[in-house]
This record gives C-alpha cells, sequence and structure tokens, in this order.
C-alpha cells in the first residue's frame, strides 16, 4: 500500500479470522472496489468512517471513499505498533470532502464536533 491511499467501500461483511480449530472470533471486514484484500474494522476506524459516511449504519457506508493511510502512533496492549488508519478524503483545496448525511442532506465533516449547535 502506498503512504496513502484512496479506496471507495464496497460492503461490510463479518467473518470468523480464527485460525482452523480454534474457536470462532467474528471480526467486521470492510471490501473495497479498487482492492480484493479485505480490512479488519477497529472500533476507532469504524467511528471515523460513520462520521465521514454521516451514519452509523454501515449498510449506509457502500460507495464512501476514504483514505487509508499508516499511522505509527497506533498502540496495541499499551505499547506502539504502529496500524492503519483511515480519514476523509481531501479536495483540491486541501479541506475534507463533504458528504451529506442520509437523513436530512446535511454536510458532515470527518472531524465534526457532536454538538452542531456552536454557530463557528
Amino acid at each position: 500500500m502506498e503512504p496513502a491511499t484512496l479506496l471507495t467501500i464496497k460492503e461490510i461483511g463479518q467473518e470468523n479470522i480464527s485460525k482452523e480449530g480454534a474457536e470462532p472470533n467474528l471480526k467486521w471486514i470492510l471490501y473495497f472496489h479498487e482492492v480484493d484484500k479485505g480490512l479488519v474494522l477497529n472500533s476507532t476506524n469504524g467511528q471515523i468512517i460513520a462520521k465521514i459516511a454521516g451514519s452509523d449504519e454501515s449498510d449506509d457506508w457502500a460507495d464512501v471513499q476514504i483514505v487509508l493511510y499508516h499511522d505509527p502512533n497506533v498502540s496495541f496492549g499499551g505499547k506502539l505498533v504502529g496500524g492503519i488508519r483511515v480519514r476523509a478524503p481531501k479536495s483540491a483545496a486541501g479541506k475534507p470532502m463533504l458528504k451529506p448525511h442520509r437523513g436530512n442532506n446535511r454536510p458532515v465533516l470527518a472531524n465534526e464536533d457532536e454538538d452542531s449547535s456552536v454557530p463557528f
């Protein structure tokens, strides 16, 4: 994978990722139009994608574009191990692209705060 890769979500599904003979370990996997390999979805990336897509419902994520990149500051088990993170694609102007929220057609920024009553 390049330093940052723009991908379009094809679908999300749940799969058993445990080794053969081991107890089942079901995880959510994102699949993309551009590549065959799926991405195991962790909580942080799932929350970011929900903001980008403007919906907590993963069924609404199809055809949403995201950027995958390596973040060396990802920790696991209390240690910095690095990992894949997601962000919204940037427009030519360098600002995050907006996607209308399916419920009310209100654009949602990838880093928008929950309290949208603040006028600035």
